[in-house]
């Protein structure tokens, strides 16, 4: 199946002033309802991913878990969960970020990686980076290495797939929005 920007942008639904005023949030709920919309997605990333060397995927709590969890299945890898503080039952690594809300905690189970381990990330979108630098951190804490953060969406007027490049992290979107686009 050929990726369509156009029609994957369509089913991404902007709801303003959510969570807060001033913030226009990407809905990823409707594109989830398209069964050929999450095809083509899905279907993008294995074809970039399918060949490429890397041992796991890791996936943040909670959207970056529909996306990474279907991409680990088709790749055959094993799943590590970032998950939101106090989420995991075991002994956890944890990570302190700032949102665009304030302060927040990731954490992941401190046995999930071990050195020469190599991880692709998943989240639904990159916005100010700090959730997969908080997971990039993470992994590098247990020895392994980030293989590439990917997204659905970039939101690079926030700064944060830029911040994630400067920080030796390579980055992929399969598209993006401006701040302003409706």
């Amino acid at each position: 199946m050929i990726f369509d920007e156009f029609s994957i942008k369509t089913l991404i639904r902007p709801v303003p002033d959510f969570p807060k005023p001033g913030v226009i949030f990407r809905d990823i709920t409707p594109l989830f309802q398209s069964p050929r919309a999450l095809r083509m997605v899905a279907d993008s990333f294995i074809q970039r991913y399918v060949e490429a060397e890397f041992s796991h995927i890791g996936a943040m709590d909670a959207r970056g878990f529909l996306i990474g969890s279907i991409i680990a299945y088709e790749l055959n890898k094993p799943l590590v969960l970032f998950r939101k503080q106090g989420k995991l039952p075991a002994d956890v690594l944890s990570e302190a970020y700032q949102t665009e809300y304030g302060e927040a905690f990731l954490e992941v189970h401190s046995d999930s990686l071990c050195e020469g381990d190599s991880v692709l990330i998943f989240d639904d979108l990159i916005a100010t980076g700090g959730t997969l630098i908080a997971a990039a951190n993470l992994v590098r804490r247990m020895r392994a290495t980030v293989f590439e953060a990917a997204a659905i969406i970039d939101l690079p007027e926030l700064g944060g797939s830029q911040k994630l490049q400067d920080a030796d992290i390579p980055t992929f979107t399969l598209t993006a929005f401006a701040l302003g686009d409706h």
